[in-house]
C-alpha cells in the first residue's frame, strides 16, 4: 500500500523537476543547463580555457546590447543554483558605483581571505574599509608617495634588472620574465609598503622567506573557493589539506611582519627613525576610526593588503605587455621611438648616456604611448580577470535581470574587452592607437569609464592606479631601451585559471641587444 502511494508522488516530483528544468533552459541565457547537475559540465569541460568560455558565452547571448547570462549551478549559489554573470558597462557601473551599498564584497570573500588579510582594507566592507580607504586616499595623492615608488623601482631595475639581463644575453640563456617581473614588483611593494627591500630579484634568485610563505598562503586561501565553506572550514578544524599550508605560511609572514613594526616603533620611541615614506609608517602615524592608534595586528594586515594588491596585478600586466609587444613589432618600434624622441630631449642625442641610469619620473611621465599600449594590454588581458560582489537585497540591474538577495553576482572584466559591440569590430586587436588622441599626442580614457574597470570603478577604484602605471612604465621602458626579447623556441603560452591570470608555464624568453638611433 505504502509503495503504492510513494511511486505515483515520486512520478509527480520527477515530472515537476524535468518541467522546471525544461523552463529554466527556456528562459536562461548562457552555457547549457542538464539535469541535476546544471551547468556544471561546461564549467569542467572549460576548466582551461574559463575566460574566454565565459566570452563566448556572454557573446551569444539573446539580447545584442546587453550581455547578461544566467548558469546553474547546483550547490554554489543561494538561490536556486543560479550564478548570475555579465559584462554590460551598464551593469558593473550600477554594481560597482550607483547600488555600491547593495554590493559589498560579502562574507564568503572575507572569510576566505581574513587568515591572511584580516580586515585590511582589500577584505573589509562597511565602516571598516571606509576609514581606512579616507586615510589611504590621503597619502596615494602626494607626489612624495609617487617620488618613492620611483626611487624603488629604478634602484631595482639598475642594481639587479640589468645586470641579470645583461647576463641572459651575453650567455644566450633564456628567462622566465614572468619570475624576474614578480620579484622585481615584490621588492617595489614591500619597500613602498613597510619600508624594507626583500631583495628576492639578486642575479642568484635566491628563494625568500617572507616571499615564499606569502606565496603559499596565497594560494592556500584562494583554494578555498574551489570547494563550499563547510568544507575547508571543516579541514581547518581537522587541521589537514592546504588549511596546514595556510597556517603554518601566515605564522611566517606574521613574524617577519611583527619585527619590522616593532623596529620602527621602537626607533619612533628613541628619536633615532629615518626619514620614511613608506605606507606602513604613515599609517602608523594616523588614527582609526575611534580615535586610537593602528593596533600591530590591524598594521599587518593594512601593510600585507598593500603587498597583494600591488605585486601580482602590475607583474602580471607587464607579463602580457611584452607578450603582446613580442609579436607586434610595430607596436614596440613606435614605444621605442618615443622613448628615445623623450631622452634625446632630456639627455642630448648621445644614445650612450641614454642607458647610463633608469628614466627619470618626469621622463616617464611623457611617454603617452607607452601608457596606451599598456591600457591595450590590461583591456585584453585584466590581471584580476572577472570579480564577484555579494548581493544584500533584491535588484534589477539594467538590463532587467533579476539578483536575488544572498546570491552572487560575477562580472567578467576580460570579457568586457572582448565585446564587438564595445570595442568594436577590431576589438581582439593590440591597437594602442584606440586610447590616444587623433594626433597621438595625448591619452584618451574611453568617455564611459566602465567600458575599462581593469583599475575597478566606483567608490573603491585602485587607488595606486598612478602607481601602477608608474611602475610599469618605468620597467617596460628599462627593458625595451636596451634589450629585444623573443620567445624561447617551444615555448607556449597560455592562462593559469586562478583570481590573478597568470600564465601557466611563465614567459620564457631570449634577450638580444638593442640597437639605438637618434
Amino acid at each position: 500500500m505504502e509503495m503504492l502511494t510513494v511511486v505515483p508522488l515520486a512520478m509527480v516530483v520527477l515530472s515537476s523537476y524535468f518541467l522546471w528544468f525544461i523552463s529554466l533552459n527556456r528562459t536562461l541565457s548562457g552555457p547549457r543547463v542538464w539535469p541535476l547537475v546544471g551547468s556544471l559540465p561546461g564549467l569542467v569541460r572549460n576548466a582551461t580555457r574559463m575566460h574566454d568560455w565565459i566570452a563566448e558565452n556572454l557573446r551569444k547571448t539573446s539580447c545584442a546590447t546587453y550581455q547578461t547570462c544566467i548558469c546553474a549551478v547546483p550547490f554554489l549559489a543561494r538561490k536556486q543554483g543560479l550564478v548570475t554573470v555579465t559584462c554590460n558597462p551598464k551593469n558593473l557601473e550600477h554594481i560597482l558605483k550607483l547600488r555600491f551599498d547593495n554590493y559589498p564584497k560579502g562574507p564568503t570573500w572575507q572569510s576566505a581571505f581574513h587568515d591572511l588579510l584580516g580586515e585590511g582594507i582589500f577584505n573589509s566592507d562597511g565602516e571598516t574599509w571606509l576609514v581606512q580607504r579616507k586615510t589611504a586616499a590621503l597619502e596615494f595623492t602626494t607626489r612624495t608617495l609617487r617620488q618613492a615608488m620611483a626611487r624603488w623601482v629604478n634602484r631595482s631595475i639598475k642594481n639587479r634588472l640589468w645586470r641579470i639581463l645583461e647576463s641572459a644575453q651575453c650567455t644566450k640563456s633564456a628567462v622566465d620574465f614572468q619570475d624576474l617581473l614578480l620579484r622585481l614588483t615584490f621588492d617595489n611593494i614591500c619597500g613602498l609598503a613597510f619600508g624594507k627591500d626583500p631583495e628576492t630579484l639578486s642575479p642568484d634568485l635566491p628563494e625568500n622567506r617572507f616571499c615564499s610563505a606569502f606565496d603559499r598562503a596565497t594560494e592556500a586561501a584562494l583554494q578555498r573557493f574551489l570547494f563550499p565553506e563547510f568544507i575547508w572550514k571543516l579541514k581547518k578544524s581537522l587541521g589537514i589539506g592546504t588549511e596546514v599550508t595556510l597556517k603554518k605560511s601566515v605564522k611566517i609572514v606574521e613574524s617577519h611582519l611583527s619585527e619590522i613594526i616593532a623596529a620602527r616603533k621602537e626607533a619612533i620611541a628613541s628619536g633615532t627613525e629615518d626619514v620614511h615614506d613608506d605606507l606602513l609608517s604613515r599609517f602608523m602615524k594616523k588614527k582609526d576610526g575611534y580615535g586610537n592608534a593602528y593596533s600591530s595586528s590591524a598594521l599587518k594586515h593594512i601593510a600585507l593588503n598593500f603587498v597583494l594588491a600591488g605585486r601580482d596585478t602590475s607583474s602580471v600586466a607587464l607579463s602580457w605587455f611584452f607578450f603582446l609587444v613580442v609579436h607586434n613589432p610595430r607596436v614596440e618600434e613606435k614605444i621605442v621611438e618615443e622613448i628615445s624622441t623623450v631622452l634625446a630631449d632630456t639627455r642630448g642625442k648621445d644614445t650612450a648616456k641614454w642607458t647610463e641610469e633608469p628614466l627619470t619620473f618626469d621622463e616617464v611621465d611623457r611617454l603617452v604611448y607607452l601608457k596606451a599600449a599598456l591600457s591595450e594590454t590590461l583591456r585584453l588581458y585584466p590581471s584580476v580577470p572577472q570579480d564577484f560582489k555579494h548581493v544584500l537585497n533584491d535588484d534589477v540591474l539594467p538590463d532587467g535581470t533579476v539578483v536575488p538577495a544572498g546570491s552572487s553576482v560575477t562580472y567578467s572584466i576580460y570579457s568586457v574587452g572582448r565585446m564587438e559591440w564595445i570595442w568594436g569590430e577590431d576589438c581582439l586587436e593590440f591597437r594602442p592607437e584606440r586610447w590616444l588622441s587623433p594626433d597621438g599626442r595625448k591619452y584618451l580614457p574611453p568617455q564611459d569609464p566602465f567600458k575599462f574597470v581593469s583599475f575597478n570603478g566606483g567608490p573603491r577604484i585602485c587607488l595606486g592606479k598612478e602607481l601602477a602605471y608608474l611602475q610599469m612604465k618605468s620597467i617596460a621602458a628599462a627593458v625595451l631601451l636596451r634589450h629585444r626579447l623573443s620567445l624561447a623556441p617551444g615555448h607556449k603560452v597560455v592562462q593559469k585559471m586562478s583570481l590573478t591570470l597568470f600564465m601557466k608555464h611563465g614567459l620564457r624568453v631570449l634577450v638580444r641587444p638593442r640597437e639605438l638611433s637618434c
